[in-house]
């Protein structure tokens, strides 16, 4: 079990956003449409794991049902039909490397904006396989530590194949096979997640101090303006 919560870079970030809730609903909605093309289909949560960690998504962040409803029912139109997950790889200043995941239906244009902008900010884009093998595509399953007990949560980790749990003041942070995410919620028994989610999990960080850390959190921030930038994840860890 290691100590420093790689996932608190994006628990920090989801703080950050809560002033920008009309652009997170319309992103989740193109996440739950996506989700629901990927998946066959199918419109049932029970029966489409990824409809089912978007949902979860667009309920943290208080997204009304009827937004999410709307979403959905696009997924079955011809509105949805050049909408599409694209993945970039970029470096970024002081030695950091990112793993952009965008949703568009114009891919040339979100290609051109994320590359204008990451090059305006000090970094550029990178060829196919330059930064991935740097992060592990997994499953994060976060717990707050006042509302699960703790045993229950080795347990539930331990089921699930977990490679690591990181704790910090409030949360453990569970890390499973991106494979597993689908057993989820048949073994959470009494737990109760706060979050559940596919994540890029850095294999290899970079130790920054906090000026650089203020760097690398503005480009971030910028990227995730973008209309079409779902999330950014980026391999550093702070002095």
């Amino acid at each position: 079990m290691s100590g420093h919560s790689k996932w608190s870079q994006i628990k920090r970030k989801k703080g950050i956003a809560d002033q920008k809730r009309g652009q997170i609903f319309s992103k989740l909605s193109r996440l739950i449409t996506l989700s629901v093309k990927e998946g066959g289909g199918i419109t049932d949560p029970a029966n489409n794991v990824k409809l089912r960690l978007a949902i979860e998504r667009a309920k943290a962040e208080n997204m009304p049902h009827e937004n999410v409803k709307r979403a959905i029912e696009k997924a079955v139109s011809s509105d949805a039909s050049g909408l599409k997950e694209i993945i970039y790889e970029a470096f970024a200043p002081k030695g950091v490397q990112m793993i952009i995941k965008g949703l568009s239906d114009n891919p040339n244009r979100t290609h051109s904006e994320v590359k204008n902008l990451i090059e305006r900010l000090g970094g550029k884009l990178g060829t196919p396989n330059s930064v991935a093998h740097l992060f592990k595509l997994c499953g994060v399953v976060v717990f707050d530590k006042s509302k699960n007990d703790e045993t229950a949560i080795f347990a539930f980790a331990d089921k699930l194949a977990s490679f690591d749990i990181e704790e910090d003041d409030q949360d453990f942070v569970v890390y499973i096979p991106f494979e597993q995410i689908g057993a989820v919620h048949d073994n959470l028994g009494q737990l109760q997640a706060e979050n559940i989610e596919v994540f890029y999990r850095p294999e290899i960080s970079v130790e920054l101090d906090q000026a650089a850390v203020v760097v690398i959190d503005n480009i971030i921030e910028k990227l995730e303006d973008l209309e079409d930038v779902d999330k950014v994840y980026a391999n550093y860890t702070t002095r």
